[in-house]
């Protein structure tokens, strides 16, 4: 198959393209369900992972992604993104056939090291096709179908991935009840369909086809492209605003799993069920918010959803009083449906913005740029919560009120940081700051979050009025079926399957 790019793409080739990056996403994100997460989390816990090591785990992705900054200078020589895409992915997702064999080849705690080893060389060699895939995409979806087409992507993509959450759970738990003594081997199992679907999406990656680069009137050096992003006011604002929110999430997100499993004492079966929730909520939420980005902005999408955010994380701090209580559950769920509305919109907000901003024909230098920032954020806030997690087990803070009358004295908890606490109270603080950098970036059709509250509550209620019809429950139990269909590229009745708001 030729993987060369072509001077021009017909309408038909688009649209073929198009459906193929939406099978990547599906593909990509059955690969990621499977081999991260939760999942590889409990995988490290039982091998005796400490907590510095889960930050590692964390951190790999993130840091991982500073091979993009070479990686812009192979793009520009050699010019072909789909080729490079479709040759790292292939290689790096081979690598998690080495983390399912890690029960049959070693004792446990020498299975940590291969496991970091080879999640080093799995996020390092799939980090090289991501500089030429974003500018690749940037040049291949119409700037007005952005927003809309990626939100579908990721509906789609997060409701295979729900699929697949409960039944990688389920047979967990089935797999432990009959082989206990090889309860890890099931894991196994799980990182080896992984893999396989990993490739399936490095074939589909291939049949995506790919406009030429622009070629810029004066060839510029590697220095040039890199400090070009910094040089522009407008997307060094950008980059302080990614940065910092990079870093405020990635010191608290990590050990929500490690946090119910070990401080909350929750079983897997709890995780999960939470974790199903949370993408139900997100699959609801990835359409209105894609919409929103593209008739009013991403910023505007940002300024709602990231203080809720912050709330979400704010939030696990009462989750204990200074223990489990009767409120944990109900407070477990309300964080886990507001994440679901927060997560929707940053994730695809935070990913768009960046795509917006990027002018045309630079966008590789000036995205592998906000890539660099956002990794070494990301990266280093795991590592230090890992590394100060044992520190601060030692240590609390409370804040008690108490109410003493003739006829005794009443004590109220009102706040009890241990351990992990603390970082969610400063991922929350770093937040605010986060949110004070967004709102001096500039972007062409931002609103007041206010205007966009009110559409927000006016599209809910009109998707629950929809979904109360017949029509309305038919959709919704067509969903699944559309995501199949998106898989094995079928078509409904006679006519042709199209993604974005137009078929252009």
């Amino acid at each position: 198959m030729g993987l060369a790019p072509k001077d021009s793409l017909t309408e038909l080739e688009i649209q073929v393209g198009l459906k193929s990056v939406m099978r990547d996403g599906l593909a990509s994100q059955a690969m990621a369900t499977l081999t991260a997460g939760p999942f590889l989390v409990a995988f490290a816990l039982k091998l005796g992972a400490s907590n510095l090591f889960i930050g590692l785990l964390a951190a790999i992705p993130a840091l991982a992604q500073l091979i993009q900054i070479p990686s812009v200078y192979l793009v520009e020589q050699v010019r072909n993104r789909r080729a490079i895409s479709v040759s790292a992915t292939a290689v790096s997702r081979g690598f998690l056939i080495l983390v399912a064999l890690i029960p049959f080849l070693t004792a446990p705690q020498a299975g940590l090291a291969i496991l970091i080893l080879a999640l080093f060389f799995y996020s390092g060699v799939g980090a090289i096709s991501t500089a030429g895939w974003n500018s690749w995409m940037r040049d291949l979806i119409p700037m007005e179908e952005l927003g809309s087409f990626f939100a579908r992507r990721m509906r789609y993509a997060m409701a295979l991935g729900l699929a697949l959450s409960l039944l990688a759970g389920i047979f967990l738990d089935l797999w432990k009840k009959t082989l206990p003594a090889y309860e890890l081997r099931g894991y196994s199992v799980l990182f080896l369909l992984g893999a396989m679907a990993g490739w399936l999406g490095s074939y589909f990656i291939s049949t995506i086809p790919e406009p030429r680069m622009v070629l810029t009137a004066k060839r510029r050096t590697f220095t040039e492209m890199l400090s070009k992003p910094f040089r522009d006011a407008n997307f060094r604002k950008l980059l302080l605003f990614m940065g910092s929110w990079a870093f405020a999430i990635n010191l608290a997100a990590p050990f929500f799993t490690v946090y119910m499993l070990k401080r909350l004492e929750m079983s897997m079966s709890f995780l999960i069920g939470m974790m199903v929730l949370s993408q139900s909520v997100n699959i609801f939420f990835l359409k209105i918010w894609g919409g929103f980005s593209d008739h009013f902005s991403n910023k505007s999408v940002l300024r709602v959803c990231a203080p809720l955010y912050l709330l979400c994380v704010l939030g696990w701090t009462f989750t204990t009083m200074p223990e489990r209580y009767f409120l944990t559950v109900p407070l477990l769920i309300v964080i886990h449906i507001a994440l679901g509305i927060a997560v929707a919109g940053t994730t695809l907000a935070a990913g768009n913005i960046g795509l917006k901003l990027a002018p045309k024909g630079q966008a590789t230098a000036y995205l592998a740029t906000s890539s660099l920032v956002n990794s070494v954020a990301a990266g280093l806030a795991p590592i230090l919560g890992g590394r100060f997690a044992d520190f601060f087990s030692g240590r609390s803070v409370s804040w008690i009120l108490k109410w003493t009358s003739p006829g005794g004295e009443i004590a109220i908890q009102t706040l009890n940081l241990q351990q992990w606490d603390f970082f969610f109270f400063f991922a929350f603080l770093i937040g605010l700051y986060s949110i004070h950098r967004l709102t001096t970036v500039e972007e062409r059709g931002e609103v007041e979050e206010r205007i966009v509250i009110r559409q927000l509550v006016t599209e809910v209620r009109s998707t629950i009025s929809n979904l109360s019809t017949v029509g309305g429950l038919q959709q919704m139990f067509q969903f699944p079926v559309s995501v199949a269909r998106v898989m094995l590229g079928r078509r409904s009745g006679g006519g042709s399957e199209h993604f974005g708001n137009s078929t252009r």
